[in-house]
């Protein structure tokens, strides 16, 4: 699919709100947010009055669907956005002095190559923003061992317990963060553990968790390919990012 079409698709659907999933380490959890009072309050004002509210709501879910998944903050600059949006506005409104399938027609390959290229450039800036983070890891601490498969270990504390094999269940506590240092996701912010089939989760956790023992502690840097790839994760892990997680392994069950 062009990237063009994936953009396009998307608006097809029928509108759902959006819910905000975590899909940290290949185990897919969905958060329920639930609103008090006192949430309310302390939220800064809604820019229209409530009745008029939902259909504000309507274009926040088509810009998630539409920017959020295509990453077209990054991907146009404000004049690029500013035009997009008049064509957006015109065709919902039925202003438009051009016929929309005209349009397409003839630009809508224009506009796959350019997305195109400009999600290579992003990607490929992002790959090398995080081989120059692992080199300079690696650097800073003599200890870190790098794998043939390119993953970063280094051990925090050493663990005395039982080890992992692909088929085992872990019991672990982690701290994921991207390379300029934003944490996308953190069961230790959290405050509880979370237990998976090990056999289920990213390439690189499964073979930097099968280093460790029971009682353990280690650093993992994920390069893009033992992670979420050229794809990325949501709008929180970016394509081709390079991961860094602190994982604590409390427990590993074997069947």
């Amino acid at each position: 699919m062009t990237v063009f079409c994936a953009l396009t698709s998307s608006v097809a659907r029928a509108f759902a709100p959006t819910v905000r999933r975590s899909s940290t380490v290949g185990v897919s959890t969905t958060r329920f947010m639930s609103s008090s009072s006192s949430d309310k309050a302390s939220s800064p004002p809604m820019p229209h009055e409530e009745d008029k509210m939902p259909y504000y709501a309507l274009g926040v879910n088509l810009a998630q669907q539409v920017g959020g998944q295509g990453n077209l903050k990054t991907l146009l600059d404000d004049d690029e956005l500013e035009i997009a949006l008049e064509g957006f506005c015109d065709t919902l409104r039925g202003t438009s002095t051009t016929d929309a399938r005209t349009v397409l027609q003839a630009y809508g390959q224009s506009l796959n190559q350019i997305l195109q290229q400009r999600s290579a450039d992003i990607n490929d800036r992002i790959k090398k923003e995080g081989q120059d983070f692992i080199d300079n890891f690696l650097d800073c601490n003599e200890e870190a061992t790098k794998t043939e498969s390119g993953l970063v270990y280094y051990e925090m504390k050493a663990g005395e317990g039982e080890q992992p094999t692909l088929q085992s269940t872990v019991e672990v506590h982690y701290h994921g963060t991207l390379t300029d240092g934003t944490v996308f996701d953190s069961s230790v912010d959290r405050g509880q553990t979370i237990s998976f089939p090990l056999g289920g989760v990213i390439r690189g956790w499964q073979e930097g968790l099968q280093l460790m023992k029971e009682g353990g502690k280690a650093t993992l840097l994920c390069p893009a390919d033992l992670a979420y790839g050229d794809a990325g994760s949501g709008e929180v892990i970016p394509p081709g990012a390079t991961l860094k997680f602190e994982v604590e392994l409390f427990k590993v069950t074997n069947a």
